[in-house]
């Protein structure tokens, strides 16, 4: 139990990657360079699926990149609906962010996920946008009487709202990554060979692409509710 617990504030733990030399230095966190990766994969990936495009005799690779986008298209403008679609970009790139930063783990990297601080930056650019969504929609007077509906006495509890969600976004993410590893530890202490590597790819894979769903499945929920 006292190795346990000694990686689970392992795994809780902030790990700096470097220091950049300037002034008394500046620490870079191991989850920001994972997050570079990440970022540096999506923008290779962007550069060869979308080079060389033909109108005629369209290639394999273009075949593929036109399915992903339809793909992406139809799901996410399913869950934004007809009155947000112009928000489609952000949810597909967050989409695709989390998702591969929850697989990251069977290539040997510390998902960045598991950093409070990565999805609690996810969770305030979020919130941000859908207060933003409100307020374009319904203009600065109706979005601040938005706060009123139903009734007037609401008006507290819709302004904790704002509050409320971010917090909800950022730890249901950070919860249920650090819950898979929590048990996965488990599993590794009753049966500690064979049975961890299938569970390993139930998390790595489907538990956090399902993470990933929910995230952005609860951000258009919220936009959707800003805009009407």
């Amino acid at each position: 139990m006292e190795k346990f617990t000694e990686e689970l504030q392992a795994q809780l733990q902030v790990d700096t990657a470097f220091t950049i030399p300037i002034g008394r230095g500046i620490p870079v966190a191991e989850s920001t360079v994972i997050t570079w990766v990440i970022m540096a994969v999506l923008v290779i990936l962007s550069v060869f699926l979308g080079s060389n495009l033909s109108v005629r005799n369209p290639g394999k690779r273009q075949l593929f990149a036109e399915w992903l986008v339809t793909w992406l298209d139809n799901f996410i403008g399913g869950l934004l609906g007809e009155s947000a679609k112009q928000y489609m970009t952000y949810i597909a790139v967050v989409l695709l962010y989390i998702g591969l930063s929850n697989v990251i783990g069977l290539f040997g990297m510390k998902p960045p996920t598991k950093d409070l601080n990565v999805t609690a930056a996810l969770s305030i650019m979020s919130i941000l946008l859908i207060e933003y969504a409100g307020i374009h929609k319904k203009g600065t007077k109706g979005w601040l009487k938005s706060f009123t509906q139903p009734v007037a006495i609401v008006t507290p509890i819709n302004i904790l709202e704002i509050f409320i969600r971010p917090l909800s976004l950022c730890m249901r993410l950070f919860g249920n990554v650090l819950g898979a590893f929590i048990i996965m530890e488990l599993i590794k202490m009753v049966v500690p060979v064979g049975i961890p590597a299938i569970f390993s790819l139930y998390f790595d894979i489907f538990d956090g692409l399902i993470q990933a769903y929910v995230f952005v499945f609860l951000t258009s929920l919220y936009i959707q509710d800003a805009v009407e």
